[in-house]
């Protein structure tokens, strides 16, 4: 059975039981601020769980996308070292809310992994909590399994919670034995030991308890069921392999590797752990770009890049030492395409992403092998054994160098490596990480709104700008509940309705007044401070606010209508980049406030000035035909099977506004929106720039703003034509002539200053001291650039033969130091190192390569006292 019959065949079963078939997740994870990636599939429910959040249903099944590679769930350092263990994996699971219970839950598994997928009865076994009598006795006495093949688990394996404190409960596995005559021993300590012989199939979690700050658990009132099974591992097991590399999942991916190393599969050893690393992180690298996620120096994206580095690097393992992981994303998309299908589309603009990544690399790694031979040559010129942990970990960290590549290197040099100092580098790395990343201050935050769990807030604000009587269901000041809120303070008002938009989908919550005869608020904002409830951010210039209130609620109209003419705008802006630059375009993030939007957008290179034009050009067409703007409700479903766009950032209920401008343009999207187009007025794009690799931002401006920014723009040019006493029609020409007029005297001006300098660097042999034996030149020099000193520098590097040279001078109110050491010397003395010693005399700091070096520091006062130690620094490094 190939993995997309077993999708299939999980979620026929399911929605044959009355679960609604619900799609995969985003690898971002949206509202959830406690997670870095997406890594089980009961994420998207996790507001459900919670009670935060109702729907339609109370039984559903998914296909999850899920990525382990931080936090508690890291696999990263286990892929390809073990058979089961990957980064990307795909998690099938069923979930019931309150619905069904424990003897549901057993009965389905067991009769979806026995009866219908067709696993023998005696190579299968199942583990429960060790208090969980009732698990035990149902997989005992309703399903049969004997009792030598139920055991029971401490906490540590078979109990599950959400955090410290909310939902948990015992949890029950199926494992199968997927090679009975493979490695000896009870099934039991060989489960406990995870054994490659046994797969963990699926895991059953029974959420029944709530656990409170001080660890006591108190019985759920609705208990409910969330399921994962590995989809790589069933596909093992069904396809009658002992390692998930095997399975078709894979095995393309791997033989496309080959290929292109030109070489066999090996069964074992470093090379096939070469081979799997590959063909996973490829996989994690597709879906993660599709997901929007780009390469960056933090959070998601510093994942995804190492992600890339790590893939390229275990490629030259096999000869691969050229850019090679992006070709691997066309293999991928065909593999993975009968599930997502959307990957096709995108295919193209992820490979070209990675490919830059690894060009990036490529161009890092050889700058990192000059830095590993500083650093070589530091520790030999200081009679150290080892490269320092502090060396190691920046080759890692700045150039993508894996540990074990520092070592070999090193050993070439006769050198050890500080492996504990590099070990305490990663820690303090990890440790920056997690203070850096915003989300516990954001959980915390959201614990203070518990007590709206289940609430909602009617919305009236597509039809009404004002809602004459609306109740105070609940107040808030500085994060906790309040009973009132009086003239002068600031606080957050929940109404049971409301017209305020609350933030979401990029448009920014809108503003407005709320009062009655006790007291009036302005309202600055609104947003969600848990699914389904809209919070006002509000100051009480009179009277006081009290819970049980009534109000009315008017909205700020007139912001209202900039703020939804943007919105349409940016519709029409995607639809238009399509158009014009290819249906790989697709939105990755917006802001729509009343004085602008911005839009994010992926692409692989900047607009041209006529590209910019023509999109332009295009949405104010659209503009101009005046079209309606048609507003329709639907299901999900329903939407998508429309052709309407859906964003990836976005997180969609089960009923869906679709936005419908004539055949141009049709989205879901739960915003505010003109009537038509001609309510926008006039389409204006200010910028184009880059965000990250493949991704570019456009910011714009409509309506009255518009005609500012251009009125803005005419006045500027009539103000350059005033000054430049031209024509305003010749103004862009005349500076034009200036600019090349300035270049032509530049260039004089730099002529007459190389002569002036080479008639300055002819040295007075009793201006050279001997230190050490070597010659050393020492010189303040006045009115040169650091640009220059470096030239000087070496032309006095030159006319010495063999020596040092150190100089020194000021520009623009900062010192600066440069060092130039003849290249045989450079074994006994480092001009980074003489730098590094005497940066800190100048107040900075410097570096550099062993026969070039420099520094500036902003005490200029200090630099001939930094001069005058340079030949003591230079008789310390001999």
């Amino acid at each position: 059975m190939n993995a997309q019959r077993i999708r299939e065949t999980f979620l026929d079963y399911f929605a044959a039981r009355g679960h609604k078939i619900v799609a995969s997740a985003s690898l971002r994870p949206k509202d959830d601020p406690s997670l870095l990636f997406t890594n089980a599939g009961m994420n998207q429910f996790k507001s459900v769980f919670l009670g935060l959040e109702t729907r339609g249903y109370r039984r559903a099944a998914t296909v999850q996308k899920c990525m382990r590679v931080s936090g508690k769930h890291n696999d990263l350092e286990q892929v390809g070292r073990t058979a089961k263990h990957h980064t990307f994996f795909e998690m099938l699971g069923n979930f019931s809310f309150g619905d069904y219970f424990k003897r549901e839950a057993v009965q389905f598994a067991w009769e979806l992994v026995h009866d219908v997928f067709g696993l023998p009865a005696d190579r299968l076994y199942a583990t429960v909590y060790e208090d969980d009598d009732e698990a035990y006795e149902l997989w005992r006495r309703e399903i049969g399994i004997p009792a030598e093949r139920v055991f029971r688990f401490g906490k540590k394996d078979n109990f599950w919670a959400m955090g410290d404190t909310g939902p948990c409960g015992p949890c029950s596995e199926l494992h199968f034995d997927i090679d009975p005559n493979g490695e000896a021993g009870e099934p039991r300590a060989l489960i406990d030991s995870g054994s490659d012989r046994f797969v963990e199939l699926w895991n059953l979690v029974f959420m029944q308890y709530e656990q409170d700050g001080s660890g006591i658990l108190k019985p759920l009132p609705r208990p409910s069921i969330d399921t994962g099974m590995g989809l790589e591992r069933m596909a093992a097991v069904l396809q009658g392999k002992t390692s998930n590399w095997d399975t078709d999942l894979f095995t393309p991916i791997i033989a496309e590797i080959a290929a292109r190393a030109d070489r066999e599969v090996p069964a074992g050893g470093e090379e096939a752990v070469a081979f799997r690393v590959i063909a996973d992180h490829a996989r994690a690298v597709a879906f993660l770009i599709g997901d929007g996620i780009m390469p960056a120096n933090d959070g998601r994206g510093y994942v995804l890049r190492r992600l890339i580095r790590r893939a390229f690097r275990h490629g030259a393992k096999l000869g691969l030492d050229k850019p090679f992981v992006y070709t691997l994303m066309g293999t991928v998309a065909d593999l993975m395409k009968g599930a997502y299908p959307e990957i096709l589309t995108t295919q193209p603009l992820i490979a070209r992403i990675c490919r830059a990544e690894e060009e990036r690399f490529a161009q890092t790694l050889a700058s990192g092998l000059r830095v590993f031979q500083a650093f070589a040559a530091d520790a030999r010129r200081d009679g150290a054994a080892a490269l320092s942990g502090a060396a190691a970990f920046k080759l890692y960290d700045t150039y993508g160098f894996p540990l074990d590549l520092t070592r070999e290197l090193a050993e070439d040099d006769k050198l050890g490596v500080d492996e504990a100092g590099f070990t305490a580098e990663l820690e303090a790395q990890k440790s920056r990480a997690r203070q850096a990343w915003k989300g516990d201050a954001q959980i915390k935050e959201r614990r203070a709104y518990e007590s709206l769990a289940g609430a909602a807030t009617a919305f009236a604000g597509y039809d009404a700008a004002a809602v004459p009587e609306a109740r105070v269901v609940a107040l808030f000041r500085d994060g906790a509940p309040a009973e009132v809120l009086s003239e002068g303070q600031s606080g957050e008002i929940i109404l049971d309705r409301t017209p305020f938009y609350a933030e979401a989908g990029g448009q920014v919550g809108d503003s407005g007044r709320l009062k009655n005869s006790r007291f009036a608020a302005v309202v600055e904002s609104a947003y969600y401070p848990v699914p389904n409830v809209r919070s006002h951010r509000a100051r009480i210039v009179a009277g006081q606010a009290a819970v049980g209130d009534v109000v009315e609620a008017a909205i700020d109209l007139d912001r209202r209508r900039a703020v939804r003419a943007n919105h349409t705008a940016t519709h029409l802006l995607h639809a238009a980049l399509r158009e014009i630059l290819g249906d790989h375009v697709k939105q990755a993030g917006s802001l729509v406030s009343p004085v602008r939007l911005r839009f994010d957008f992926t692409h692989f290179q900047a607009l041209s000035p006529g590209e910019i034009d023509r999109v332009e050009a295009l949405v104010n067409e659209k503009i101009r035909d005046d079209e309606p703007i048609e507003v329709r409700e639907m299901s999900l479903e329903e939407g998508l099977r429309s052709g309407a766009m859906a964003i990836f950032e976005e997180k969609y209920g089960e009923r869906v506004r679709m936005i419908r401008v004539g055949d141009f343009s049709r989205e879901l999207c739960g915003g505010a929106h003109a009537g038509s187009t001609g309510q926008i007025g006039f389409f204006k794009i200010t910028a184009e720039t880059s965000v990250a690799a493949g991704l570019r931002r456009i910011e714009a401006v409509t309506g009255e703003e518009a005609l500012r920014h251009v009125q803005e723009v005419e006045r500027q040019a009539s103000d350059a034509a005033r000054i430049l006493n031209v024509p305003r029609q010749d103004w862009l020409n005349q500076v034009e002539r200036m600019r090349d007029s300035i270049k032509e005297k530049d260039h004089e001006i730099k002529a007459l200053r190389r002569k002036l300098l080479a008639g300055s660097t002819a040295t007075p042999a009793e201006t050279i001291r001997d230190v050490g034996g070597l010659k050393v030149l020492i010189r303040r020099m006045e009115g040169l650039s650091p640009d220059e000193a470096r030239a000087m520098a070496d032309k006095m590097k030159q006319g010495l033969g063999s020596g040092i040279v150190l100089l020194g001078g000021v520009r623009d109110d900062k010192a600066f130091l440069v060092a130039a050491v003849s290249r045989e010397l450079c074994g006994r003395v480092s001009a980074a190192a003489l730098i590094k010693a005497l940066a800190p005399l100048i107040g900075g700091g410097g570096g550099g390569r062993p026969d070039f070096a420099q520094a500036g520091g902003p005490l200029t006062g200090d630099l001939d006292k930094a001069l005058a130690a340079g030949p003591e620094a230079v008789q310390r490094l001999l």
